[in-house]
């Protein structure tokens, strides 16, 4: 009988060895200064080979066979076939520090250790003085008795040349009990070895048990967007801007401040190629905080007009399915054609399949946390490129936690940095500049600034609410408005009263489920394509317009906010820079409900200075100036950001120090990403559409009914009384099984138009609630 290492469908031992190999070889290609951080003096892709050679020989076990060839057997359950590769490895002749590492990362490519021992050696196998008592298999007679010895010397010696005696096996505990107790955290020699040499055999068992074939890289020519950009500029007699012909002559890494609409993006990508050419292939991280710029730089990105072409970049972030749903909106897709190109690209982003991954910080953060799979993580990352766009929208935990990560790319990885940024206060930039260490400063030039200053403020006494009728008179001129509020009710009812008289209108804020956002998203992105004859258009939002997104309006009106959050905001108005000097507005009286989302104190400053500003002839923001008024309106952290900020860096490099291969943090993703997330409700009106599309496993279209609100506001519904939430569990027949899913239901109203109604309340029985319990 043939050896086998899957059963569906049924590879062989000797394919999926191969198949694995055929991995290796590509990540040699890909990751050729890997061997760079393996401390060992040893040949890195040659352990490699063997681990992988090595990794399943255990699965010749007779009993384990029988499972894969749907045999019935009885003395399979609870043994590991890893357990059984390592007698193979022992009787190989190796020097120990190298035998060491590939024991290791053997007897762990499936399991923890610390779960192996105790779930397996432990529960498993007799130890070496118990007795027999029955429940436990001998692990030294299984081995003699069922592992085809003979079939794996033949294997290992006609296809790879490796000769072995006859293995002598021997309880696993005497392996996994050292390491368990002189555990490999940072501080010791073998931890770099182990880690890296762990992630890569993962990904190598992973990529070929899905027999990958191909793992696509960055070559030069796909940089071909900025030769025809720079062509295109060279016929119109002009060039790139000087902070992006810097960008890309520098070598190593790089902090880039430009103001909004300078081409930072060309910035970063002909920085990337200086790299690429230069320290060779890495992969590469394109960061950013929010989800609507993600998915915009993917868009950009995997387009050859203006990026590296398709196939070659990914997206990474926690709405992910979300996102694709609607990508795959316009494809002549079935319901379960496009349920399977949804989990297929999935897999293709998550993995090494694609060099390039536009993501969030907490998509590589995770891996610092010990999560498992964290070796596969660090591996990508190692010799990676890194950049970091609109670096000034983090809160301080966060910022921290980006600070050890920028620490640990730079100085245990050997990962080259760029991070970019319009406006940083000054004192954030000291942070970020100790973190990198050995960087090149690039800004762009003072003829650029001036010939940017495109905005002239005014800041208006009274409340923004109390306007409406100048900002009408815009609207009546054809005028294409954007309003900001802080808050989502005070953008609700701006925006009934305004879009009466607007032409075309639309309504952007956090409060709507992902099945609306998602379409009043590809509206917007409609309404930039009308022209001024084709009437006004008034777009209503909340912070969420802080966001890239690409949109150019002729003025804008907002309530008060911190100067970094209203210079986001202005960066809306002329994006262009085709409309000479346009106007902000900025209403100088807060609501009562702004005082919990900013801080009086920089808010008051934050006036301060746009007066100040609006003194200059005809209130001219000039952009070369900002950077002095951000360090008026953030001098320092506040007294309780500063604890919070130094007790998040503190923690994290205590757990980086204490990072330990092969035995992972005891909290699941979920958990990790539940730190920084709100937390998803489902509307009352959405109910039974939500358990119709569960009975019909349409999971996705499911889970975009709800609507992610804050933690803050959470507990807030939860104190006011106790039917505004209710936490409810649905359980249906799937075949001969029962599956049940656990959701909040929120009790106030909704609409698809203007989103998550907190002053309506939705009315609910506790016998409704009860016959919900059990649903089928």
């Amino acid at each position: 009988m043939e050896l086998l290492a899957k059963s569906e469908p049924k590879v062989t031992l000797l394919g999926h060895i191969q198949d694995c190999l055929h991995i290796r070889e590509m990540l040699v290609r890909h990751f050729p200064n890997a061997p760079k951080l393996f401390r060992t003096h040893s040949d890195f892709w040659e352990l490699l080979r063997l681990a992988i050679i090595f990794h399943d020989l255990g699965k010749a076990h007779r009993e384990f066979q029988k499972v894969l060839n749907a045999i019935k057997n009885n003395d399979w359950h609870g043994q590991r076939h890893e357990l059984f590769s390592l007698p193979f490895l022992e009787v190989f002749d190796l020097a120990e520090a190298e035998k060491q590492l590939l024991r290791m990362v053997v007897a762990a490519h499936h399991k923890d250790l610390e779960k192996l021992n105790n779930e397996y050696v432990l529960d498993a196998y007799l130890g070496p003085d118990e007795v027999d008592e029955g429940t436990k298999f001998d692990f030294v007679e299984e081995f003699w008795e069922k592992v085809a010895v003979k079939e794996v010397q033949d294997l290992l010696k006609e296809k790879f040349q490796i000769s072995i005696p006859a293995p002598q096996p021997y309880h696993p505990s005497i392996l996994v009990n050292p390491f368990l107790s002189q555990k490999s955290t940072s501080k010791q020699s073998d931890f770099w070895d182990l880690l890296l040499l762990f992630g890569a055999l993962k990904h190598c068992d992973h990529l070929g048990s899905a027999q990958v074939k191909a793992l696509e890289e960055i070559h030069d020519a796909d940089f071909a967007s900025l030769d025809r950009l720079k062509n295109k500029l060279n016929n119109a007699g002009k060039d790139f801007y000087n902070h992006q012909n810097k960008c890309g002559a520098t070598l190593g890494n790089a902090i880039l401040t430009a103001p909004t609409g300078s081409g930072k993006t060309e910035s970063a990508l002909l920085w990337l190629q200086h790299q690429m050419r230069n320290y060779g292939n890495g992969r590469v991280f394109y960061l950013l905080p929010f989800t609507a710029s993600i998915n915009a730089m993917f868009e950009r990105l995997e387009t050859e007009e203006k990026g590296m072409g398709k196939g070659k970049v990914g997206v990474v972030h926690g709405k992910l399915n979300d996102y694709l749903f609607d990508y795959f909106e316009d494809f002549q897709y079935s319901r379960t054609q496009r349920k399977e190109e949804i989990k297929s690209l999935r897999e293709k982003f998550r993995t090494l399949q694609v060099p390039m991954k536009v993501a969030t910080p907490f998509q590589i953060l995770k891996h610092l946390f010990g999560l498992k799979g964290f070796e596969q993580g660090i591996f990508e990352m190692n010799h990676g490129y890194f950049i970091f766009d609109e670096i000034h929208a983090y809160s301080p935990d966060v910022f921290a936690q980006i600070l050890v990560l920028l620490e640990f790319v730079t100085q245990k990885l050997n990962g080259k940095v760029l991070i970019m940024t319009a406006t940083l206060p000054p004192f954030l930039r000291a942070y970020l500049e100790k973190a990198v260490s050995d960087f090149t400063p690039i800004a762009s030039d003072e003829p650029l600034y001036k010939s940017f200053n495109r905005h002239s403020v005014q800041v208006r006494e009274g409340l923004l609410s109390e306007n409406l009728g100048e900002i009408s008179k815009f609207l009546e001129e054809g005028s294409k408005v954007l309003v900001v509020c802080n808050t989502i009710k005070q953008a609700q009812e701006v925006y009934k009263k305004l879009a009466p008289i607007a032409q075309h209108f639309i309504l952007l804020h956090g409060g709507f489920n992902g099945q609306d956002r998602n379409s009043h998203e590809r509206k917007l992105k409609g309404l930039e394509k009308l022209e001024k004859k084709d009437g006004s258009i008034l777009l209503v939002g909340t912070q969420a317009i802080e966001v890239s997104l690409d949109i150019d309006y002729d003025i804008i009106f907002s309530e008060p906010a911190p100067l970094d959050a209203l210079i986001q905001r202005f960066g809306r108005v002329n994006r262009k820079i085709e409309k000479g000097i346009c106007p902000v507005v900025v209403f100088a009286q807060r609501n009562e409900s702004d005082k919990f989302i900013y801080p009086d104190e920089v808010v008051e400053r934050t006036l301060a200075a746009l007066k100040k500003i609006a003194s200059n002839p005809g209130g001219l923001i000039q952009e070369n100036q900002l950077e002095s008024q951000l360090e008026f309106v953030y001098p320092a952290w506040s007294k309780k950001d500063l604890q919070v900020f130094q007790t998040t860096y503190d923690s994290l490099k205590n757990s980086l120090e204490n990072l330990l291969p092969m035995l992972h943090a005891k909290h699941s993703e979920d958990e990790f990403y539940s730190r920084f997330d709100g937390i998803k409700v489902l509307p009352f009106r959405f109910e039974k559409e939500y358990t119709n599309f569960l009975i019909e496993f349409r999971f996705i279209e499911a889970e975009r009914l709800k609507v992610q609100i804050r933690k803050g506001k959470f507990a807030q519904l939860r104190g006011e009384r106790d039917d505004n939430l209710q936490k409810k569990s649905f359980t249906w027949e799937a075949g001969k099984k029962l599956l049940q899913v656990n959701y909040w239901v929120l009790y106030k109203g909704y609409d698809s138009e203007t989103g998550l109604d907190y002053d309506k309340q939705e009315e609910w029985s506790r016998d409704e609630q009860f016959d919900n319990i059990n649903a089928s």
